[in-house]
């Protein structure tokens, strides 16, 4: 079986084509600029990286592009487009539909739109994906894998906010959380590595990137993440705040006298470590910056390792106990400085990170020490693969 995996943006398209008979991406590539003069990478398994500067004023443009490469007699890697399966969409927000992935039909197109309100830079470019693909590829089955879906399993507790209860009922104000196929995937990664059964683990998963979030995984379950209604609530990020004070807002529209979407847009776009460093969103500059003595880059790395190791000590608390700690994601995966100045923090929960093995790149590795009580794993995470899985058990289903 192969399952083409599709992740529309509002001016980009990110794929994969996965054989899943050994989960091998066949190729991969990007589409981006859609609308304004585009650009496709694509990379072949086995062959040089092609790249096109074409034109492409919509993302069906984009999806055609993308096949045509797939089928190309020198770059591509399929000779029809009848050996794609399936098609896997990531959609980004499922509100309170969906709990797992789902195969995509009318109703299921209609429940997307109608959370395209609590995610209006993402859902709408995913539906697009998707009816793109219906018009190209009629007949293949397609599957929707929810950003949201692996966080439904948060209880009352977790997922409401103590605001009056009639905002949840009238316009299902709450906690949704992100970023669950990468916390979903690398969990089953850690229990794998852990060579225990997930349904015996505690775990505290770490997606630090440029968007950032930490969630507590209880025997496989999320029961807790720190994104909320939307991806700005939480840690400290590349450009997002994170959480603050409600009454900060009002206060700065009117001391500024600007509007709520001016106030949104700065906490978006041009806070998180950017905004306190001065320097870069990128964490590799503001380390380098650091380095050079740059105080406020400093300060900056120092607020985002304090937020993320508060956030970890309050999910312990949480699941009362936790027995592995999870990297994962850009910054997660291949910053060995901000995982130690992260795990500095957690010596009262029995992390202890060995220096030799934690400098180590690009591989599923236990970096603990042998006596550390709670281990620290760092784990690549493969979002794609997720949803191709999850796809394929829709199929076989």
């Amino acid at each position: 079986m192969k399952v083409l995996v599709l992740n529309c943006g509002s001016s980009s398209l990110k794929y994969q084509l996965i054989d899943m008979e050994n989960e091998t991406a066949l190729a991969k590539g990007l589409c981006e600029r859609i609308g304004i003069d585009g650009r496709l990478k694509h990379s072949p398994l086995g062959k040089d990286e092609y790249t096109s500067d074409a034109p492409m004023k919509d993302h069906t443009d984009a999806v055609r592009l993308v096949l045509d490469a797939l089928l190309d007699a020198n770059h591509g890697v399929i000779k029809s487009i009848d050996e794609v399966n399936a098609v896997g969409h990531r959609v980004v927000h499922g509100g309170e539909h969906f709990s797992a992935s789902v195969l995509i039909t009318p109703s299921v197109k209609k429940a997307i739109e109608e959370c395209c309100a609590l995610a209006p830079l993402h859902n709408p470019p995913n539906l697009i994906g998707v009816n793109a693909c219906e018009k190209l590829m009629p007949g293949v089955p397609q599957a929707a894998v929810f950003d949201t879906a692996f966080h439904q399993t948060m209880p009352p507790k977790a997922y409401l906010y103590s605001i009056p209860y009639e905002m949840y009922e009238k316009y299902k104000i709450r906690r949704y959380g992100f970023h669950g196929t990468s916390h979903k995937y690398v969990a089953q990664r850690a229990a794998s590595l852990l060579q225990k059964p997930i349904e015996q683990i505690k775990m505290i998963t770490c997606h630090l990137g440029n968007g950032a979030s930490i969630c507590a995984v209880e025997y496989g379950k999320s029961v807790d993440t720190s994104m909320g209604f939307t991806p700005l609530e939480g840690l400290t990020m590349g450009t997002r705040s994170g959480s603050l004070d409600p009454a900060i807002i009002s206060f700065w529209m009117e001391k500024e006298h600007i509007q709520a979407k001016d106030v949104e847009n700065i906490l978006n776009k041009k806070s998180g470590v950017l905004g306190l460093s001065g320097v870069s969103s990128d964490f590799r500059d503001i380390e380098t910056a650091k380095k050079a003595g740059n105080e406020r880059a400093a300060i900056a790395l120092d607020v985002f390792y304090y937020k993320v190791a508060k956030t970890v000590g309050e999910y312990a608390a949480a699941m009362n106990g936790a027995d592995a700690v999870v990297f994962t994601a850009g910054l997660g995966e291949n910053s060995a400085v901000s995982r130690v100045a992260i795990c500095a923090y957690l010596g009262y929960l029995g992390v202890s990170v060995d220096p030799e093995k934690n400098g180590r790149r690009g591989e599923e590795i236990d970096i603990s020490t042998a006596s550390a009580a709670v281990r620290a794993l760092v784990i690549p995470t493969n979002e794609e693969l997720m949803i191709a899985r999850d796809t394929k058990q829709l199929l076989e289903s």
